[in-house]
């Protein structure tokens, strides 16, 4: 029987913008992106042998990556505002698939770092377009749900790349932890063509803010770049505070610039909005301790445990499966109470876990860590889809661009300070302490080496100055118990951050 005319194209209306199916297809674009940032990590050891480089060359591989998300988030979220959501989406997942093949091909390391910049620029156009349409497709009163949905994908596709990354990595070749976006981004631009409504601000009919996309990408890459120098030398290092100090004066030059543009980037009136503000707050604590403490308690499990990468995961995947899990529980109770009181619970709960996470010792079992991260993730959940509805439901429909480009940036940049306080802490304690626990033991930290001993002992090792297997028995002691006080001081630090975001929230007037 043939369809009458004009039946495919009712068809594909009744598809088109339809709200499920769009959180569908959007799940499938954070998927791609999401497991893309963990599973690079695993595969960078065979990364290093095969293409002949040193590990800061191969640390090139994220920051490239990670420094053009950054920098391009809020404008990419403005571009969705002005040319359309699902436009900057498709273009977003084609460049990312594209970049990925290329990749996977390349056989030097200057090719791979170059195309993780441009992969870095898709990535950052498919982030914000994946919450403005959201906030398209559903008004604010139910938009829980959906960022319950997309933020439980988010937590699984990151558990899952270190899974999948390895087996990829020890049965086939490094290129194919690239190649598998192939599908996934085949899928989401399929979806997206079929599934995603046309979303835009009409009325932006002036010209873009090209003194302010500049000025904020050169402030966020300065102030992402002067962190991650902190983070592998401290706060002392003179290189990382041009960085530092080129980021303040851009931010400030910016905001200058905001307020008198006639077609500002960021409408600082956004900013006038208490629930607004105390959302990017939320998140940019969120990225803090979401960041900053697995990056030490993952030496703490490898190097002073002793545990593999796959022992690891296991020790960690109640703090993911809690948070999948989590999510839906959380968006139904923001629907309830509203967002503000959960997300400052959340909050104060992750303070607690990462109280209980600064007790970890060399002794603590299986048990002990697994109870730290299911409490650490009971508390992650309402704080990740609090914050998102309390930064996504108070911006115009028009601006819903730009609040998600805000929204990740608050999340990249504070992940990036976590990790430089979180490092700094213990690289700092360590030198601190170290000489005289060793001078205590009996031992002299010759002054050559003394750089190269602190740096084992801030990631868990025993430091290596030579001698017998009985001076080997009082280094590995002495190396624990200053990394272990060392993480301890880090975590309590994270913990203070987690509750002053409780604080701030919990204050903030509701409009």
């Amino acid at each position: 029987m043939s369809r009458p005319p004009g039946a495919a194209e009712a068809a594909r209306r009744g598809l088109r913008g339809h709200p499920w199916l769009t959180v569908l297809t959007l799940s499938v674009g954070a998927m791609m992106v999401s497991l893309d940032t963990t599973i690079v990590t695993v595969a960078q050891p065979a990364m290093q042998a095969d293409l002949h480089t040193d590990l800061p060359g191969v640390q090139w591989v994220t920051d490239a990556y990670l420094l053009a998300v950054a920098a391009l988030l809020i404008t990419a979220g403005r571009l969705g505002d002005r040319f359309g959501h699902r436009t900057v989406f498709l273009v977003g997942a084609s460049g990312f698939t594209a970049s990925s093949v290329g990749i996977g091909l390349s056989s030097s390391l200057g090719w791979v770092v170059a195309l993780r910049v441009v992969q870095g620029v898709f990535g950052a156009l498919m982030q914000p377009a994946t919450l403005g349409l959201l906030r398209s497709a559903f008004p604010p009163e139910r938009l829980n749900q959906p960022i319950a949905v997309r933020s439980a994908v988010i937590a699984a596709s990151t558990a899952a790349g270190p899974v999948v990354g390895g087996l990829l990595v020890e049965h086939a070749h490094w290129g194919w932890v690239f190649f598998l976006n192939v599908p996934l981004g085949a899928l989401a631009l399929v979806l997206g063509v079929t599934v995603l409504g046309d979303v835009r601000d009409e009325a932006a009919g002036g010209r873009l803010d090209l003194v302010g996309m500049l000025l904020v990408a050169g402030a966020l890459g300065s102030l992402v770049w002067g962190l991650a120098v902190v983070a592998d030398a401290g706060w002392t290092a003179p290189r990382a505070w041009p960085y530092l100090a080129a980021g303040m004066v851009l931010c400030a030059a910016f905001v200058a610039w905001e307020r008198r543009s006639a077609h500002p980037l960021v409408p600082l009136r956004l900013f006038r909005s208490a629930p607004f503000t105390s959302g990017v707050v939320t998140m940019a604590v969120m990225g803090c301790v979401m960041v900053g403490a697995p990056f030490v308690l993952i030496f703490y499990l490898q190097n002073l445990l002793g545990l593999s990468p796959a022992e690891s995961g296991v020790r960690v995947l109640s703090l993911t499966l809690l948070m999948i899990v989590g999510a839906p529980p959380a968006a139904i109770w923001i629907g309830k109470a509203g967002p503000r009181i959960p997300v400052a619970v959340g909050l104060t709960v992750i303070a607690a876990s990462m109280c209980l996470l600064a007790g970890l010792d060399a002794d603590s079992g299986t048990l002990h860590t697994t109870l730290c991260f299911l409490l650490l993730g009971l508390g992650f959940s309402p704080v990740m889809v609090g914050g998102t509805k309390l930064v996504m439901s108070n911006a115009p429909k028009e601006l819903s661009g730009v609040a998600g480009g805000m929204q990740q940036t608050a999340m990249q940049v504070g992940g990036s300070l976590g990790i430089a306080v979180v490092s700094a802490v213990v690289m700092t304690y360590t030198a601190d302490r170290l000489p005289s626990r060793l001078a205590a033991a009996g031992l002299t930290l010759p002054p050559d080496r003394t750089e190269e001993a602190v740096r084992s002992v801030a990631v868990g090792l025993p430091p290596d100055l030579g001698g017998g297997a009985a001076a080997h028995g009082v280094l590995e002691r002495v190396g624990q118990s200053v990394f272990l006080d060392g993480m301890q001081y880090a975590l309590l630090a994270t913990a203070a951050v987690a509750a002053l975001g409780a604080v701030v929230v919990a204050r903030a007037r509701q409009d």
